[in-house]
């Protein structure tokens, strides 16, 4: 499943909605997956490959080997 390794986001549901008419009638469900990157990461001294998601990585968490 798709999850970063760091902060924990994984994949979310919500409802597409359909903006053909003026009143929104028609809902259906979705998925949203989080932006991740496998990275070689620097991890308790050692290299690992890792998936992280895009936030985390521009935020400075990770610390790329």
């Amino acid at each position: 499943m798709a999850k970063c390794e760091i902060c924990g986001k994984e994949k979310s549901w919500g409802n597409k909605i359909s903006i053909a008419r003026s009143h929104v009638s028609r809902r259906a469900s979705r998925t949203f997956s989080p932006n991740l990157r496998s990275i070689k990461a620097d991890v308790n001294g050692e290299v690992k490959k890792i998936h992280v998601c895009a936030k985390c990585l521009r935020s400075g968490k990770v610390k790329r080997a």
